[in-house]
């Protein structure tokens, strides 16, 4: 069996934990809860033929990405970068903590997920960013923890990228 650990990295409250929450138990909560320092899940699934189990940490929330203890990172085979598409502030801390985790680890596999597809009515985010970003090579998925939309895929996505040769 191959062990990939993946972070999980983004501002506070923008549903890093109610995501692997869906990935994990398949569940949603509508009850916030802070996640002070870091909180460790794990899945197991088959990918490519291979069995792969996933160690996913759930990093604390930071506007203030310096404060992100660089330890967390070591040794991460993937990232999954969230955004709150209700605020768009969150996704300027998604590209600096992307910058972060590539300046301290180098490069691995991630994925943008834009989640609250649930709300897009009250989405904030750029377009054009967006689309920039995209036309640069980021893999952008968007997500809803609350109905589950792209979750699965998102999680199932980044493991292919992790098991490729």
């Amino acid at each position: 069996m191959i062990r990939k650990k993946v972070c999980m990295l983004g501002a506070f409250a923008v549903g890093k934990t109610s995501l692997v929450a869906r990935f994990v138990d398949r569940m949603y909560s509508d009850r916030y809860e802070t996640t002070v320092g870091v909180r460790i899940r794990k899945k197991s699934l088959e990918v490519a033929g291979r069995e792969l189990s996933m160690v996913l940490w759930d990093i604390h929330g930071e506007d203030d990405f310096q404060s992100i203890k660089s330890s967390y990172l070591r040794g991460a085979g993937g990232v999954l970068l969230v955004a709150d598409g209700t605020r768009a502030g969150t996704l300027d801390t998604a590209l600096g903590l992307r910058q972060f985790a590539q300046d301290l680890i180098g490069e691995i596999p991630f994925l943008l997920l834009l989640n609250k597809t649930d709300l897009v009515a009250q989405w904030e985010l750029d377009k054009g960013s967006l689309a920039k970003l995209e036309e640069a090579g980021w893999r952008v998925r968007r997500t809803s923890a609350k109905e589950g939309e792209g979750v699965e895929e998102a999680f199932v996505e980044l493991a292919a990228l992790m098991v490729e040769p």
